[in-house]
């Protein structure tokens, strides 16, 4: 199986990052608004609907505020032809800033490729994000 680790240093204290990242039927608003359109939830069940109505389901397996660790499976409507799909967040506290740490496990191997772009893409644009929002949210 193959791993991707990618990871970006954001300008917003954990506890901030981690309340967005938990908060996982706002994924619309508050991680990728240009990516993904709307949110639902169904029990364990993320439904994320893209722009073009496409809809990604994602079992939800682990929220663990302690840990700062949000955990989750793929299990219908993703684009690429991947049959395992876990990846998980996870967020610690570097003083005034923040490190996000999100891993993929994905299976066939040979996709690890197109899946590294989506991700090094996806993680820039929550910390693009998190950032804009944070400094909209800052008193002046």
């Amino acid at each position: 199986m193959a791993t991707i680790r990618v990871d970006a240093v954001v300008d917003v204290p954990a506890q901030q990052v981690w309340e967005a990242i938990a908060d996982v039927g706002a994924v619309h608003q508050r991680l990728l608004p240009g990516r993904v359109a709307e949110t639902s939830i169904e029990g364990d069940v993320r439904i994320l609907t893209m722009p073009d109505g496409a809809q990604v389901r994602e079992l939800i397996l682990a929220i663990d505020h302690e840990l700062r660790r949000m955990a989750y499976a793929v299990t219908d409507g993703q684009r690429l032809p991947l049959t395992y799909h876990h990846a998980s967040f996870q967020v610690f506290d570097r003083g005034d800033q923040s490190q996000i740490v999100w891993l993929t496990d994905v299976l066939p191997h040979a996709l690890a490729g197109l899946v590294r772009a989506r991700v090094e893409r996806g993680i820039l644009e929550m910390k693009e994000v998190l950032e804009a929002n944070h400094t909209t949210a800052a008193p002046h």
